[in-house]
């Protein structure tokens, strides 16, 4: 059986009512449309497998795009397994308020609507544009039920916790949210040790549209999920899982395997398993060849945003005449050290990560852009960087 795709503005309150309908079956499949822009042609279908309730449209970071069809349990199984891992029924059920600073024809978007649609409670939606620190802290002013949430990326905490380091009541405004969930990339260790100390409850995301979203809260699997390692890389089973991609079963197949008796996602991250626990460690396929030697961009990167002053820095890959492949990083002019040049704090970066990672991974220039390209999910934009550096 069939039903049919219908494209649906991205905006809140349209997204809501045709996810409600679709979740139980009265209405068709969604596809979200970000407002004022058209959907590519493609060849999928008009129509989609009965059991289908989202279909996301994602090109991600590295530009390849793909629709993700996502069934009514798989959301459903989401926003269950998030609100166990936040509190539980009292966060599932009447009890909890989300704050939607978030574009809803992302997964995360998404996300907030469904989580919001299970507790039977309308989420606050933030002005469209650009994130404003003092906006959300009267929206969270506003929030009345016992538990406050919100999903963020990495960029807006950084801002909400600059305006809590300055002012004591956004400080304690901030304070009475029972989380924020911070996702969609990594997020610098140094800004989480800022949020802690300003005792803000961040709770790191790890998933994708493949897993209904996310699916790891620091690093811990919803009920039902699954995570092993398979050569470094990280595999994930349960019922968040989507269908596959629309018109697209060799790639569905390639992306994911049967294996055990489990159905499973390849993440194209490696990651390291303990007690449970994920840490994600980076892209698998974010690997250069730099003089013969394989260098994670993703390590790199992570060891160049623990120098003062790098927190927020992006490194991507470029050709290189003499080594094939090179480092460079990426920060924004407003992030520089007061008293320090931009070829003393390359020194450092280059040295943190000679004795970190080896001398090989070390970056070979810093270039300071006016503003990190970002893709409409807060990710910096890998593709567009690249085409800058030429």
């Amino acid at each position: 059986m069939t039903r049919p795709l219908h494209p649906v503005e991205a905006t809140a309150s349209a997204m809501s009512s045709a996810l409600e309908a679709a979740l139980d079956g009265s209405g068709p499949a969604v596809l979200p449309v970000q407002t004022g822009v058209a959907s590519p042609p493609t060849a999928a279908p008009v129509s989609v497998d009965d059991r289908v309730a989202l279909v996301i449209e994602t090109s991600g970071s590295t530009g390849v795009p793909k629709r993700v069809a996502l069934t009514a349990d798989a959301l459903l199984a989401s926003a269950n397994g998030s609100a166990a891992a936040l509190g539980g029924d009292d966060v599932a059920r009447g009890s909890s308020q989300w704050i939607l600073a978030l574009p809803v024809h992302y997964i995360a978007g998404v996300n907030v609507l469904l989580r919001s649609i299970v507790a039977g409670t309308t989420p606050i939606e933030l002005p469209t544009g650009s994130f404003d620190a003092r906006v959300f802290s009267r929206h969270v002013e506003a929030i009345s039920a016992d538990a406050g949430f919100a999903a963020l990326v990495p960029a807006q905490l950084r801002l909400l916790v600059e305006a809590a380091e300055q002012s004591a009541s956004m400080r304690d405004t901030l304070r009475g949210l029972s989380g924020l969930l911070v996702g969609g990339q990594a997020t610098p260790r140094p800004l989480l040790e800022r949020s802690a100390s300003l005792g803000l409850r961040v709770v790191r995301s790890y998933g994708s549209s493949e897993t209904a979203g996310g699916c790891l809260y620091d690093g811990v699997a919803f009920p039902g999920v699954e995570a092993r390692l398979s050569n470094g890389e990280l595999l994930l089973a349960g019922p968040v899982l989507a269908e596959g991609y629309l018109g697209e079963p060799d790639r569905t197949a390639a992306a994911f395997p049967h294996e055990g008796g489990r159905r499973w996602y390849r993440t194209g991250d490696t990651a390291e398993l303990a007690d449970g626990v994920v840490r994600v460690t980076g892209r698998a396929d974010n690997v250069i060849i730099s003089g013969g030697v394989n260098i994670s961009l993703d390590r790199v990167q992570a060891t160049v945003r623990s120098v003062a002053g790098l927190a927020e820095a992006v490194v991507v890959g470029i050709p290189d005449e003499r080594f094939g492949q090179a480092s460079v990083i990426v920060a924004e002019r407003d992030t520089a050290v007061e008293g320090r040049s931009d070829d003393a704090l390359l020194e450092t970066a280059r040295s943190t990560v000679a004795e970190a990672l080896g001398r090989p991974a070390r970056p070979a220039r810093l270039v300071r852009v006016d503003e990190l390209p970002l893709l409409a999910s807060g990710k910096p934009d890998v593709v567009a960087l690249r085409a800058r550096l030429g």
